[in-house]
């Protein structure tokens, strides 16, 4: 298993998560791709999308059917500005790669907002830290295991 797959198996355990990592065959760096290996629909892969807030890193974990509204999720926060993270700020906020960024297992903690859409799905399916790897868990789960906040981000 990749180092970043095993630090986030690590976490998942630290926080009694149910769901176990999942290494695919091929890349998962799309929500289209993670669905289409786990036969499931694209809405029930939690995107692991990083903004950045005024500076700060953001954690949106948004329905794989949606796309972020940037300014619905500035006001959301209270920043006057939210953009896509670049490659080096994903990797310095998360040390994870984007195509595979977990909602857990980061240097340090992160702000974080779950997309209330996932709620419509027993089971969800998210990032394990590499674009091989994803995990199982549920929209209540992921509330609890990243302190996330619900949010409409479309």
């Amino acid at each position: 298993m990749h180092p970043n797959a095993e630090i986030v198996a690590k976490a998942l355990l630290d926080q009694g998560a149910t769901g176990v990592i999942v290494e695919l065959p091929d890349s998962a760096r799309t929500a289209q791709a993670a669905a289409d290996q786990l036969g499931c629909e694209v809405g029930a892969i939690a995107n692991s999308l990083l903004f950045d807030a005024d500076g700060a890193p953001l954690l949106v974990l948004t329905s794989g059917a949606h796309r972020v509204d940037t300014a619905k999720v500035a006001a959301l926060v209270g920043a006057a500005k939210v953009r896509r993270a670049t490659p080096e700020f994903v990797r310095e906020a998360t040390g994870q790669p984007i195509g595979g960024v977990a909602p857990l297992g980061h240097p340090a903690p992160i702000r974080t907002l779950v997309d209330v859409w996932l709620d419509r799905h027993d089971q969800v399916w998210a990032a394990g830290g590499h674009p091989h790897t994803v995990f199982p868990s549920s929209y209540t789960e992921l509330l609890r295991i990243t302190g996330g906040t619900p949010a409409e981000v479309e």
